[in-house]
């Protein structure tokens, strides 16, 4: 079982904090720390965000929030082991060469310590502000993650979907192990089937407001119906009662995950806050070494 944590970049948007987070995380046994995305926040909306009780963001939209790729290359250069992940950036947004570049690079100079968690997106004015369709966001991101893939692939490639399409071209550096894991965020069925269909993993985020746990075989369905095997698709979830200050036993709550074929536990930062000189290496000594 392997452990990660939530929201670095938001909590620690600053040098000093987010190197504080690295390093600690790292020492204290975590997997990884997963950055969140927005590229910008609109004044007034009316979607739904769905991963909150109320419907809506928490906290100010005017907060500092640090792209994530670049916040996680500043983690990364402040550590040798943790490994970093989106969690999960808005990929119809980004243009899949670019991203596709920019993915590689981190990969590359971090020793292959990155993955790219991906999500469709729910807050259709952010899509209005950046000019792009929020309509067809689901097609964007399975041709987006099939154009990137043939770019770590080989040099020479070529892709031809609705919304991307390329001949004969390269881009360099490769990843360190040819590609970089796409884990599929979202706590829908589409998701879930997307994750069967072309994810290295999936997470159904931390907060959703349905009962994600049947998604899990959802996605190992539409994993042999692709014809992959649903035992190479990374199950990733939340664990509330392994939290700081939370009354079940934490040990057994992630006994219980394994059991549903669970590989990593995503943790919110928030609950082992101030101290994190305390908080984490005691979770470290207390959970994580019982599972490693």
């Amino acid at each position: 079982m392997k452990f990660a944590l939530h929201f670095g970049n938001n909590t620690f948007p600053d040098a000093a904090g987010a190197t504080r987070l690295a390093r600690l995380a790292e020492a204290a046994g975590f997997d990884s720390v997963l950055a969140v995305d927005h590229v910008v926040l609109p004044d007034s909306y009316e979607s739904t965000y769905p991963y909150s009780a109320t419907g809506r963001l928490p906290g100010d939209r005017t907060a500092v929030l640090p792209d994530p790729l670049i916040w996680m290359a500043f983690a990364a250069a402040a550590t040798t082991r943790l490994r970093l992940m989106t969690g999960v950036i808005i990929l119809p947004l980004r243009d899949p060469l670019v991203l596709a570049k920019q993915v590689a690079t981190l990969d590359a100079m971090s020793g292959g310590r990155i993955e790219l968690g991906i999500g469709v997106g729910w807050l259709r004015e952010e899509f209005e502000a950046l000019g792009i369709p929020f309509a067809e966001r689901g097609r964007r991101a399975d041709e987006y993650v099939a154009a990137m893939r043939a770019l770590w692939r080989e040099d020479g490639a070529s892709y031809e979907g609705r919304h991307v399409r390329f001949a004969g071209v390269s881009s360099n550096p490769k990843p360190v192990r040819g590609a970089v894991p796409i884990i599929v965020g979202g706590h829908s069925e589409a998701a879930a089937r997307r994750a069967g269909r072309l994810g290295d993993g999936f997470f159904p985020s931390v907060g959703a407001q349905v009962d994600t746990m049947p998604l899990l075989d959802l996605v190992r369905r539409a994993a042999e119906d692709a014809g992959r095997d649903p035992a190479a698709i990374e199950m990733i979830t939340g664990c509330p009662d392994a939290l700081p200050g939370a009354e079940g036993d934490a040990q057994a709550a992630v006994e219980e995950r394994r059991r549903h074929g669970i590989g990593r536990v995503v943790l919110p930062v928030g609950p082992f806050l101030p101290d994190l000189e305390d908080s984490l290496p005691r979770f470290g000594e207390q959970v994580i070494r019982t599972f490693t």
